[in-house]
């Protein structure tokens, strides 16, 4: 018995199954459109079908944006793309990469191939062609009817998001055979001013027939010359023109096209805001740097100044001044301590002193002091001198 699968297995394997076969990755499908729903987000859902068959089919987004026009319901074509399974159903589907009329090229379809490839060889498409839109346009150039939903649009975007800018309206027809004689006229007429910095050339959505002035090779050509960047905003998203091609920003609607052309002013008001702080910050910065840069040089000067110096040589006067005067003061005092020393040693040796104590001092006649009974006789007057006074003695024996 084989294993058992999940779905998720199942639906694994049939699906690498349908990519690894050589048809199923490279068909091509005639049928009928039914079922057909363009999404907001740009893919293509439709299926296609026979009198036997119908399949559900998918065009992504990049792919829808290469048609010439969106196909209606009915409408027989020609398909080509991959089969694949969409697991979370399984159910099989035609991813298409390619689509055209079943009946072979329209007169319309065949004249804007011819003029595409005739103005791609020209250059008229390079890239390095396309100049950069102004950050800040003053007057801003619009061509389109002066009636049309697209100029409503575009005024309201351009009053919300740069009211700072003038528009300068060149109406035109901008539908049917007058149309490309029209545009023309209104374009030579904005290049002959000076003072536009931006054009946008826009009419709302239609058929291709609708919008067939915009493929016209004059109008297409004349754009290429302008002397400013054009912006188109021809019809919608999935509409697709050769003003397109040769204009240097193609924007998909009206709408987008005013907004591609005006910065947003509620942005730049915040970005000014953030500079202005920045700015202030490093200005205040620089300001205090510079003040402690001042501070520091006057410092110098001061110190190098003769005044400074002069101050500096008094201020060591008075320092020496203060410490000899401390330093004779030191000195006295110590002599004071020393001369105090010495007074109290004279009057320990002061005879005075000893007499003062209760002693008593004797001397012969000669005055000379007697400190032992071998300087005296018998019957020899001495003189005794004690505290109050002398008195005459006379040694017995």
């Amino acid at each position: 018995m084989n294993d058992v699968l999940t779905v998720g297995e199942l639906t694994s394997h049939i699906s690498l199954l349908l990519r690894e076969d050589d048809l199923l990755a490279d068909v091509t499908v005639t049928g009928e459109i039914s079922n057909a729903v363009l999404a907001k987000s740009g893919h293509f859902y439709f299926s296609l079908k026979d009198a036997d068959a119908s399949i559900s089919c998918v065009m992504w987004r990049s792919n829808v944006r290469t048609l010439f026009e969106i196909p209606r319901e009915g409408e027989s074509v020609i398909a080509h793309g991959r089969v694949d399974l969409y697991r979370p159903r399984g159910q099989l589907q035609l991813v298409v990469d390619a689509m055209r009329p079943a009946g072979g090229l329209g007169d319309l379809y065949k004249r804007f191939e011819e003029i595409k490839a005739r103005l791609l060889a020209e250059g008229l498409f390079d890239a390095e062609r396309k100049r950069p839109l102004p950050l800040f346009p003053r007057r801003i150039g619009v061509v389109t009817s002066a009636t049309g939903a697209a100029l409503r649009d575009i005024l309201r975007v351009l009053a919300q998001r740069w009211p700072l800018a003038d528009v300068l309206l060149a109406p035109s027809l901008v539908q049917g055979a007058q149309a490309p004689a029209a545009l023309q006229a209104t374009l030579r007429a904005l290049y002959r001013r000076d003072d536009i910095d931006v054009i946008i050339l826009a009419r709302g959505g239609g058929s291709i027939e609708d919008l067939w002035a915009f493929n016209d090779e004059g109008v297409a050509r004349l754009v290429a010359e302008a002397p400013v960047p054009v912006v188109s905003g021809v019809g919608h998203e999935t509409d697709f023109t050769i003003v397109d091609f040769v204009a240097d920003v193609r924007a998909p609607t009206p709408s987008a096209a005013a907004a591609a052309v005006s910065p947003d002013s509620d942005a730049i008001r915040q970005e000014l805001m953030s500079l202005s702080a920045r700015l202030t910050a490093a200005m205040l910065t620089r300001i205090e740097r510079a003040r402690m840069m001042v501070e520091r040089d006057h410092s110098r000067l001061e110190r190098l100044s003769p005044q400074y110096r002069l101050d500096q040589r008094r201020l060591m006067v008075d320092e020496l001044d203060r410490r000899l005067a401390l330093a004779m003061e030191n000195m006295l005092d110590q002599r004071r301590v020393a001369l105090d020393g010495l007074y109290q040693r004279l009057l320990a040796l002061n005879p005075n002193a000893v007499v003062a104590r209760g002693y008593a001092i004797v001397r012969d006649e000669a005055g000379h002091i007697v400190q032992s009974v071998q300087q005296v006789t018998p019957d020899q007057p001495l003189d005794v001198q004690v505290s109050d006074g002398h008195f005459p003695v006379v040694v017995l024996g």
